[in-house]
């Protein structure tokens, strides 16, 4: 493994990055009302406290479907000439333009969460194995329906979104190892905002009514919400199974009432601290890892109160 730990540390002599100048570092999510991005932006101020002379800019788009406002945060801190730039791209295409542009004016990006389609445009990924998250939601909806199966609803996110398209291709992939659980939707899209997953639900929910669905599958954080308040607002919640992405408060409350059945849960404060600390290693002049996976996995009511399960679900977000 290249990567080093403790690459926030002062270099040895001779090392061609000076340790005393203050590194600017840019980090852009790509949303800020989410809960997960709020753990990230936790993550990033740990970074930012444990490595020595660096200062982190923390700036991102409202809604996580605005790509304009994301490349033109990316376009702005070129043009400002912060050091490096920690980018969670809401897009994988229409980012490479700007990310390239970064690396072209001598910037260099450390990508988190959702991966570009070029993968050499920037130093390091940092993320969660999407693909597995997948895997690990479809294992735990088909261990769910049990031996009888059933039929299933795979609400997706949005195109242009690596992560949630990873997930997406890992469930459908995993669930079809399953011959008693048959797919009946997997082409509607939640979008970017709890209200447009809502919306995307009910219709979901009052075309397959009352006994024609028995399992549910939600890729993130506001589509997992917006289905379950569809759910609820139908008199259905806790009646389907119901397998979720990501943690907040109101995810791990249905947890504990039953309303959901498994939630596939990330590390977005280790994916925001180890993504500016791997940027920090990397303009001090180590070498860094191509990839970095920061873990993924399943929270149920069995395991909910375990002490390394309540530190996930419950993140310190300041």
């Amino acid at each position: 493994m290249a990567f080093v730990l403790g690459g926030c540390a002062p270099q040895e002599e001779g090392a061609p990055a000076d340790p005393n100048r203050l590194l600017k570092i840019a980090v852009v999510p790509k949303g800020t009302m989410h809960v997960f991005w709020k753990s990230i932006h936790a993550g990033a101020k740990q970074g930012e406290a444990e490595c020595p002379n660096v200062r982190i800019t923390w700036q991102g788009p409202v809604k996580e479907d605005d790509r304009e406002s994301q490349i033109s945060l990316v376009e702005a801190f070129i043009q400002k000439r912060v050091d490096g730039i920690v980018l969670a791209p809401l897009d994988d295409k229409a980012l490479v333009a700007p990310v390239r542009a970064a690396g072209e004016a001598g910037i260099p990006v450390v990508i988190i969460d959702s991966d570009l389609a070029d993968t050499d445009a920037y130093v390091s990924f940092v993320a969660t194995d999407n693909y597995q998250g997948g895997v690990l939601g479809a294992r735990r909806l088909a261990e769910l329906l049990g031996a009888n199966g059933g039929k299933a609803i795979l609400l997706r996110y949005q195109v242009g979104s690596a992560s949630t398209e990873n997930r997406e291709k890992g469930f459908l992939d995993e669930i079809a190892k399953h011959a008693n659980v048959e797919v009946i939707s997997s082409d509607q899209y939640a979008g970017a905002t709890v209200e447009t997953a809502m919306t995307a639900a009910q219709a979901l929910l009052t075309k397959y009514g009352e006994g024609q669905v028995d399992g549910i599958f939600c890729p993130n954080e506001s589509s997992a919400y917006g289905m379950l308040r569809a759910l609820t607002s139908s008199g259905r919640a806790g009646k389907i199974k119901y397998v979720g992405f990501d943690a907040s408060d109101r995810l791990v409350e249905a947890l504990e009432k039953g309303h959901i059945h498994g939630l596939v849960v990330q590390n977005p404060v280790r994916m925001g601290r180890e993504g500016v600390k791997t940027m920090v290693a990397h303009l001090r002049g180590k070498q860094v890892e191509k990839r970095i996976d920061t873990g993924v996995v399943v929270v149920t009511p069995e395991n909910l109160k375990d002490p390394e399960i309540d530190t996930l679900v419950h993140p310190a977000l300041e």
